[in-house]
């Protein structure tokens, strides 16, 4: 007779109030703020200029965090990285070849900063994660979580590269026509497939070793 999985406290997941409030300020600073610093610029100083200014403060806001202590939301990280690989695009050529690829830049950047994150121990996933979800100290150290932030923080890295491995043989041997078209599709596609085996990953491993998730303190999925 096979033997049950073991019992464990439940995994108590935020409900989608707590999300909100916690993730908010993250999505501000790591995003908006740096879009109207490029929109406010635009106007009085050209696109490198603004590029260069939404970039300023993106790097401010991290080195300062870093300087006092702090920790770096992961959406601060990511929108430098992005920030940083469209800067350097248009201080290049203004051809459409590079036009076009600095998203891709972008999502390369972005795969080698998962990748990068991993063996350094501090998986980019994790840090994503706690931007959006206010997790009590004794859950964010469960084993179970994080080696899940670990092997997400992979899946994440692989599907980047290919994506712009894939994005980057479009645009060198399709005309732009098709490139657009197939990118407008493909993008999402690679995103709602991410985020489709890291949800179906989660269930597996929390049933894996019996856990039972908690959404808030009401609403109760059982996994075990």
């Amino acid at each position: 007779m096979k033997a049950s999985p073991p019992l464990h406290p439940p995994l108590i997941v935020p409900g989608a109030r707590a999300v909100v409030r916690h993730s908010l300020p993250n999505i501000v600073e790591g995003k908006l703020i740096p879009v109207g610093v490029f929109l406010g610029f635009l106007h009085l100083v050209g696109t490198t200029g603004a590029l260069l200014a939404a970039l300023g403060f993106s790097a401010t806001a991290m080195f300062y965090r870093m300087a006092t202590g702090r920790k770096v939301p992961g959406l601060v990280i990511l929108s430098t990285v992005g920030l940083a690989a469209r800067t350097i695009a248009a201080l290049l050529t203004g051809s459409l070849v590079v036009y076009f690829l600095q998203p891709t830049i972008s999502t390369g950047l972005v795969g080698l900063a998962f990748m990068i994150s991993i063996p350094m121990g501090k998986p980019l996933a994790e840090r994503l994660a706690h931007d959006f979800c206010p997790f009590d100290a004794e859950m964010a150290e469960h084993p179970m979580l994080k080696l899940f932030f670990l092997r997400l923080s992979m899946l994440w890295a692989v599907t980047s590269l290919v994506n712009a491995g894939v994005t980057l043989w479009l645009l060198l041997t399709q005309s732009a026509t098709t490139f657009v078209v197939i990118k407008s599709f493909m993008g999402p596609s690679f995103t709602a497939a991410t985020l489709a085996i890291a949800v179906i990953w989660f269930r597996i491993a929390t049933k894996r070793v019996g856990l039972r998730v908690e959404f808030g303190s009401s609403m109760a999925i059982a996994t075990g």
